[in-house]
């Protein structure tokens, strides 16, 4: 999702603002493979986990769409495709789920068959494949106002079109024949794979209403379900009794309390030990940042940061003259900014700094100190923009407000050392990304914000940089556009080998995006949890977590 993270919101915070990628995966010293952990470390079974929230939208998977939704959808659902209950990156790497192996896929990359294992729901139900075409046949209900249709993750289902349009009441192109679910694209979607593992697509009892308010509470087919609901209060969840899946499951329940005043209130909560967690914006964190070091310490037993999935940077249009056919001027800008000041302008605590495009928790993702990260390298940057300058002139769009403002004076005054003189144009934010995604605007650079809803390299590169991805406005090469397609169509561990080895080569030699820093995602938890089954991918995974005795 661009333009600051869109709908979802990304609760942040930060670590150290240089702490090298590489120690970002080195620092997830809790909760590796719970399953594991609990055969050897006598991890408490039982016990009811207390989380708060007042922030929630929604527990029906059509149309949950906020962190805090997801993580008891999560905890309730189970997919076609998961990631398993691991620290990242393992936790990351797609895997079957209710699926009984990988699915078969068509030499055309259009065709998908799954195998359905045996699973039930908490009532005794079994999960068929039935289950999976109607959440998709919900999903693409022009009643049911799925943001999933807003984001464009179903329409590349044949028939879905059809449906959406009245024409028709099942997609044509989701056949479910016993334990066999056939899912027929209208092109190939390379990590369709991965978009499968969001809450949107899980399993659903086929009597299931069509309801645009959303269903409450319900069988589940997770190792918890949801068994009370009470909209804009609480939420119960319990053990699925009938749950057979490997994941973690060690509370009996959850209690979760909707009735927060405010994010400050979850936080207050959680440290008087009302609350055993719960979910908070970036900028109550930052609000609370100085204390909650003091007197927590970070990632020891209670407060925790991971880097989470949002890119913050600059894009270096390469359809106007100034970057135009100009690699050497686009690495000479990355080699001029002084990404530790942009930073800081956000806050102490508010990222991890940053010179790549793919998250340092993605699979694959390999650590190289392409550019400075605390001091500009000046004298490079100015033997690289040397012959290079062209006009010498450059138009940033930025937000009009604080923060954004202040980065934008900064890369000015960054880019002045290397003979470029930088005019701003400030935009209220909707406009501001309005006029990026308006082919022909007359921008040189721009700042740009951009979080995955799943988790896939190609939601990354593929997706900001690929020629004619909807969401790429400034960058278009045969030569990358042939990389990442051949990236795209790989698999497993040869997918995530050849995506890191591009992320570099995208960041060192193209250089379309001036990388500053990745959002942190902090979590603090009560003193009755048990730090070992703390899991976060950033977020907490609430089917991992246990308390003490």
């Amino acid at each position: 999702m661009g333009g600051g993270g869109g709908r979802r919101r990304i609760a942040a915070s930060v670590v150290a603002l240089t702490l090298p990628a590489a120690l970002v995966g080195a620092a997830f010293t809790h909760g590796d493979a719970p399953g594991a952990t609990t055969r050897t470390l006598k991890i408490h079974q039982g016990g009811t986990f207390q989380l708060s929230s007042g922030d929630f939208d929604s527990v029906d998977p059509a149309l949950a769409y906020l962190p805090s939704s997801w993580s008891v959808l999560n905890a309730t659902c189970v997919h076609l495709m998961t990631y398993p209950d691991k620290r990242p990156p393992a936790g990351f790497r797609v895997v079957p789920e209710a699926a009984a192996r990988e699915p078969k896929v068509s030499r055309d990359r259009r065709t998908y068959t799954f195998t359905i294992r045996r699973i039930r729901f908490s009532n005794g139900a079994r999960v068929t494949a039935q289950s999976f075409r109607w959440a998709i046949t919900r999903l693409l209900t022009p009643s049911m106002r799925s943001p999933a249709v807003d984001q464009g993750y179903v329409q590349d289902i044949v028939g879905a079109a059809d449906v959406l349009s009245g024409k028709a009441s099942k997609p044509s192109g989701v056949v479910a024949r016993g334990n066999k679910l056939v899912i027929r694209l209208v092109e190939p979607v390379t990590d369709f794979a991965a978009r499968l593992t969001m809450p949107f697509f899980c399993a659903v009892p086929a009597n299931l209403p069509i309801d645009p308010e959303g269903v409450g509470a319900g069988p589940g087919s997770g190792p918890y379900y949801i068994a009370g609901y009470v909209r804009g209060r609480r939420i119960t969840l319990k053990r699925n009794r009938f749950y057979g899946g490997t994941r973690p499951h060690h509370v009996d329940s959850f209690v979760i309390n909707l009735q927060a005043q405010s994010e400050g209130d979850v936080i207050d909560r959680i440290m008087s030990g009302k609350a055993d967690s719960g979910w908070a914006s970036l900028a109550s964190y930052l609000d609370r940042g100085k204390q909650l070091v003091r007197r927590y310490g970070i990632n020891r037993s209670q407060y925790f940061v991971r880097p989470s999935f949002f890119l913050r940077g600059f894009y270096l249009n390469s359809t106007r003259p100034l970057f135009r056919n100009n690699a050497r001027l686009r690495r000479a800008v990355n080699y001029a900014v002084n990404r530790t000041a942009l930073l800081r302008e956000r806050g102490p605590r508010a990222g991890f700094l940053t010179d790549q495009y793919l998250p340092p928790s993605m699979p694959g993702f390999q650590n190289r100190r392409i550019y400075p990260l605390t001091t500009p390298d000046l004298k490079k940057a100015r033997a690289l923009a040397r012959g290079r300058l062209r006009s010498g002139k450059a138009v940033l769009y930025t937000a009009a407000r604080g923060p954004a403002v202040t980065q934008a004076q900064i890369l000015k005054q960054n880019l002045s050392k290397i003979g470029i003189d930088v005019e701003i144009k400030q935009w209220p934010a909707p406009v501001l990304f309005a006029k990026i995604e308006t082919r022909g605007e007359p921008w040189d650079i721009a700042w740009y914000g951009w979080t995955p809803d799943y988790v896939d390299p190609a939601n990354s590169l593929n997706t900001l940089f690929q020629g004619g991805s909807p969401r790429n406005y400034a960058f278009d090469s045969r030569r990358y556009n042939r990389l990442l397609e051949r990236a795209a169509v790989l698999s497993g561990r040869a997918r995530y080998r050849a995506y890191g080895a591009l992320d570099v080569k995208l960041a060192r030699d193209a250089a379309p995006f001036v990388a500053y820093a990745y959002d942190s995602t902090p979590t603090l938890v009560s003193k009755r949890v048990d730090p070992r089954c703390v899991v976060l991918r950033p977020e907490l995974d609430l089917a991992a977590v246990c308390l003490k005795r």
